[in-house]
Order: C-alpha cells, then structure tokens, then sequence
C-alpha cells in the first residue's frame, strides 16, 4: 500500500501555498538527511494550505526557509527537570481548568485570543470560516484513504487536525490515521480543552488515530503546555499521545514549523513511517 504525508500549517499568514510546500518538503529532506543519513529521501508529500482563508494576499516577506547552521540540530537531551515540569504543568492545568470554571477565565482566555492569537479566535467565533479550514483537510485525507497516512500538523494545524480526526471518528469510522503527529501544538491550553468538550464532551486520542506523536520545545510560547499525555485520555483502542521534547533550531523563533521538522526526534519518525 503506498504512503503519503499530508502536512497542515499553523497559525498567521504564509507564503504563496507551492512555497509553503516547497519549504516544508525541504526541512523534512534536511532533517532526514542529516538525522537518519538517508541521502536522496523520496515520499509522497502533500501540503493543506488555508492562510487564504483568513488573509487576504499571501505574506510577501515570509521567513525563507534556510538551511540549519553546522551542528545546529541536535536531539534533546531530557533531565530530571523536565519530570517535575511535566508533574507541574499536569497539576497547573487542573488549578487553570477549574479557574476557566468557576471564576470566568474561559471569558478572559477569549478576550487573549482575540489579541494575541486571532487566526484561532476566528476559528472558534467564525463557523464558515472553521468548516472551510475543515473541509480542506477532511477532503485531502478522504482523496487518500486507499493509503497508508501520516499528518504533519503544526501549531494551529494540530487543532483543526485533531477536530477533524475526532469528527471523521464518527463519520468515517473505518479509516485509520496511521500516526498523528503534532508540532509546536496548542492542544494543551485548557481554552482548546474546553473548547474540544463543548463540541465533543470528552477529551481523548481521535478512535481512527493508530498511533500519535506530540513533539514540543519548551521554549515555545504556543506550545504552553507540552505535555498533552495527561491532558488527553486513550481512546478505545488504548492509544494514547507520546509527548517528546525537542530542541527547534530555528534561530530565537522556537516555535517556527521549519526547525520542528528537521529536528532528529521528528525526522525518525518519518523515517519509520515512509
């Protein structure tokens, strides 16, 4: 059975969609390169373009992709600070999930997105918008379920990958996601949470996901919470997310999908999958 990619990009404006694309395609060779020592990489890639929904022209002065400095991409080395900053993050989530609850801070963190992140407050204000950023992805893996599939899902991606999966759950519940992986991901915010519960009531792994994968540097402001293993609860097939901390190379823009891609821990597992 052949295989294919499908990448989703996140939050802000982009570059015209072949570029995007382009880029993507390169940071994923760089790292394979690099990481796994595959020296001509070849996969089926295909890219869910939807900046031109929430902006008018495509960024003319995007962040070019560049290739990583020597000895820039490096896989993470875990401490023990990163166990009691994962036992932080779950018990602050908690406080933050009963704060949204009883004291009006799900009114707040609407008031936050509108200002800081506005790709996602018109996500969760706008419907048509919201369906069309669905249908693009729900219509490339549909045109693909005779393949194996891996998505590629970064930032604001990996919510509309995730509302998608947990809907074609329902809709179309004999696909299979192969791997689900999520970079530089939102997911965590108890926002998003509670945001997921109102549409699906319970927060878990999408039943059509066979395996998912959450990479994050702790550096990123997007990714607040990086751990989503104690956010998102197995589905009924028992598989639940893996979180993997990385280290995106990419200059002082720790979030920016370009170095997620290309980072060791992503590349082998592509490399497992293609």
């Amino acid at each position: 059975m052949s295989k294919v990619l499908i990448g989703i990009h996140g939050l802000s404006n982009k570059p015209e969609e072949e570029t995007l694309k382009k880029w993507w395609e390169e940071a994923i060779k760089e790292g394979l390169k690099k990481n796994t020592g595959i020296q001509n990489p070849k996969f089926d890639f295909q890219s869910v373009y939807w900046a031109d929904v929430m902006y008018d022209k495509p960024d003319p002065t995007p962040d070019a992709y560049t290739a990583a400095k020597p000895g820039a991409i490096k896989t993470y080395e875990e401490s023990w600070l990163d166990a009691v900053r994962e036992e932080t993050f779950s018990w602050g989530g908690e406080i933050l999930d009963v704060g949204k609850k009883y004291f009006g801070m799900d009114r707040i963190a609407d008031e936050v997105l509108q200002r800081k992140l506005k790709d996602l407050h018109r996500y969760y204000t706008n419907p048509e918008d919201r369906n069309k950023l669905r249908d693009r992805l729900r219509n490339a893996i549909i045109d693909n379920q005779s393949k194996r599939i891996m998505i590629l899902s970064h930032s604001m991606g990996t919510i509309i990958a995730y509302d998608v999966l947990r809907e074609m759950g329902e809709t179309h519940p004999r696909l299979e996601i192969d791997h689900l992986v999520t970079i530089g991901s939102p997911l965590g915010l108890p926002h998003v949470k509670y945001k997921i519960q109102e549409e699906r009531n319970y927060v878990r792994t999408p039943s059509i996901v066979k395996k998912w994968s959450n990479f994050a540097d702790k550096r990123d402001p997007v990714s607040f919470d990086v751990y989503l293993s104690g956010d998102y609860a197995p589905n009924s097939d028992g598989i639940q997310v893996k979180d993997d901390l990385v280290a995106n190379d990419w200059g002082g823009i720790h979030h920016k999908s370009y170095g997620y891609l290309r980072t060791p821990e992503v590349s082998k597992a592509i490399r497992s999958f293609i």
